[in-house]
């Protein structure tokens, strides 16, 4: 699979489908969504970032690249303590690929260990990528194996991990991830609800490549999942310039965090729910990273904030584009737990 990564950086197990698949704008595929067909079944269009999608991307570098720096290095300790020097990472195509490069730098400037690096495809829904995880089965030991995510929304992912390996009982099914405002791994830099900023841009952050793609008219028994490469978007890609962003903070001194508060994803997700009437949890999606993705990548129908973070500076960009696209920006009638933001998607069948 192509991508504008160095090979050493990351090897991506899956298949080029460039060209092979028509890319459909939001709302088209919301409304297929919404109607039934599944999400990795299409590809997005992906545009050249506007400038209110370069403006999100900057502000969330200059605010948070220290403190996503800071949750790597927690995230790379821990892993390297749990795993040692035989750690096998493994990120989740495509949000965890840079998060899966930058440990790989911090072990390599910190501990000067080389460790390989996989990303593979899982899909809500549909499960893991089985011929990749046989690929990386065949050249490592099953202990040594570590998968990493970017974020944990309210943890589907996590859930659609833990139950694709139980076929796979000698892998570990713990998941590290550099923000988890859900509680619902150890293995996280850190438990606030930090906009890492990757979450801003879609493939120009994320080594030109698609979201992950299966369909069996493209995808063969023997193949890995697929996705697409936007060469065409080379002259707007940031995937390395952010990397080297966040690789200038690293802090090699770092110390884990305590968790922070008791209330889950799961648990706030249903309690949102029942408080605003939405009958489809998927529609719901908490957390300052998937709230903004809802904003500039979704058809979304209101934007809820916790009101303890009500006049933070760190929303000023979920504000600014719930104004500019006239979504409600409300504080939230229950309790967000971690998160700071929610969004909610709107649902095509109430219009």
């Amino acid at each position: 699979m192509r991508s504008s990564y160095a090979e050493e950086d990351v090897t991506l197990l899956l298949k080029d489908i460039s060209g092979l698949v028509e890319p459909l704008p939001a709302s088209v595929r919301e409304r297929y969504i919404q109607q039934g067909v599944h999400y990795c079944e299409m590809l997005p269009l992906e545009y050249r970032p506007s400038e209110k999608y370069l403006e999100a991307y900057r502000n969330a570098l200059a605010v948070y690249a220290g403190s996503t720096a800071r949750a790597v290095s927690v995230l790379s300790e821990k892993l390297y303590r749990r795993k040692g020097r035989d750690l096998v990472v493994v990120s989740l195509a495509r949000a965890g690929i840079p998060v899966g490069i930058l440990i790989k730098r911090y072990l390599r400037q910190k501990y000067g260990l080389d460790i390989r690096h996989y990303a593979i495809s899982i899909i809500r829904g549909r499960g893991i990528d089985r011929n990749a995880m046989d690929y990386i089965l065949k050249h490592h030991a099953p202990g040594a194996v570590q998968f990493v995510d970017g974020w944990i929304g309210k943890g589907a992912i996590l859930t659609e991990l833990r139950e694709a390996l139980r076929d796979y009982p000698e892998v570990d099914s713990g998941l590290g991830a550099v923000s988890d405002p859900a509680n619902l791994t150890e293995l996280s830099g850190t438990h606030e609800d930090i906009l890492i900023p990757s979450s801003c841009l879609n493939a120009t952050v994320t080594g030109l490549i698609s979201r992950t793609f299966l369909r069996s008219d493209i995808i063969g028994p023997g193949d890995f999942h697929g996705a697409a490469y936007y060469g065409e978007l080379r002259s707007e890609d940031l995937s390395l310039e952010f990397l080297s962003a966040i690789e200038r903070f690293f802090d090699f001194e770092a110390l884990p965090e305590p968790p922070a508060g008791s209330l889950s994803g799961p648990a706030v997700a249903r309690g949102i729910a029942a408080a605003y009437g939405v009958s489809d949890i998927n529609f719901i999606k908490p957390g300052i990273g998937e709230a903004t993705r809802v904003l500039l990548r979704r058809v979304p129908w209101r934007v809820i904030v916790n009101e303890r973070h009500a006049a933070s500076p760190e929303l000023r960009h979920i504000r600014e584009l719930c104004q500019e696209k006239n979504v409600p920006c409300e504080i939230s009638r229950t309790d967000l737990g971690n998160y700071k933001v929610c969004g909610i998607i709107k649902n095509l069948s109430d219009i």
